[in-house]
């Protein structure tokens, strides 16, 4: 971990690296859930540069959410959004991220409340050649009901109704006891996930050729692994809440799983259907 400062001109300074950051929030009609992760970027002690909602074809109920903050929040929250045709959750975050200024990005889901220094941490954990596995701590489902119903984006890790407690931990000192594999890219969650642009672009962002939900985080982490950016897992630090909610439709999984594999394997880099095939007009290289 190394320790970060924002200079004059809005650009993020660590040990590392000088550098600008977005925030990405993948959603799909959970206006409620948003919310919360909103009011809990409300309270961090770093803000990003910019935030982008991933918006996988929601209603005007989200949209008026998204408004309504837009007017709260003292940096940038833009709406990117098409039209809902099921789960396409790849090409939507290909065309946020397409959208972004930040050198580096954060990105989440739009259910996952954040601890106040989780973005002052990723920030603190960027470094050249390497993204970022972060974990999540599990709100249980009636936890779940009292934190929408009460709007709480306060947790301690010894309360009632949360698993995965000691994904709960803040101790980023800590953070450098936990290795993990570096080219493994099984364990990948891509609702506490960083990288830089650059390797994104570099391996073609996201397949969007992966249909339905499942695996289409770590196909892209597998990709990344392939072209020699490492893997940290992040533990004790950037740390996050998920809140429950049924299991979405799982049919293609096990297809998304298989081709997971074999592009690991195989050492591919590069997917033939992602980031660079979305029309130049709305790409934000740089």
């Amino acid at each position: 971990m190394h320790l970060v400062f924002k200079s004059q001109n809005g650009l993020f300074i660590n040990n590392m690296n000088t550098f600008s950051c977005s925030l990405i929030i993948s959603t799909y009609n959970w206006p409620e859930a948003l919310a919360l992760v909103f009011k809990s970027i409300a309270i961090q002690t770093v803000l990003p540069n910019e935030i982008i909602i991933a918006d996988d074809g929601s209603n005007d109920e989200t949209r008026n959410l998204i408004n309504s903050f837009q007017k709260e929040f003292p940096i940038p929250l833009i709406h990117v959004w098409h039209e809902d045709n099921g789960f396409r959750k790849t090409i939507i975050m290909n065309t946020a991220i397409s959208k972004s200024l930040g050198d580096y990005i954060i990105q989440i889901d739009g259910d996952i409340i954040l601890h106040s220094e989780f973005i002052k941490d990723h920030l603190m954990a960027a470094k050249n050649g390497f993204f970022i596995r972060g974990s999540r701590t599990q709100l249980l489902e009636e936890k779940s009901k009292s934190v929408i119903n009460n709007q709480e984006i306060h947790f301690s890790p010894f309360e009632k109704g949360i698993k995965n407690r000691l994904n709960a931990t803040h101790a980023p000192l800590l953070s450098f006891l936990v290795k993990g594999n570096p080219t493994d890219p099984q364990d990948v969650i891509g609702c506490n996930m960083a990288f830089w642009k650059k390797d994104f672009i570099n391996v073609n962002g996201y397949d969007n050729n992966i249909e339905g939900w499942g695996h289409e985080d770590i196909e892209l982490a597998a990709r990344l692994v392939n072209s020699g950016v490492k893997k940290r897992h992040l533990k004790f630090a950037a740390v996050c809440y998920h809140i429950f909610h049924k299991p979405n439709a799982r049919h293609n999984e096990e297809n998304n799983k298989a081709y997971f594999y074999t592009i690991w394997k195989n050492g591919v880099v590069r997917c033939k259907n992602g980031y660079s095939e979305l029309s130049t007009t709305v790409r934000n290289d740089h």
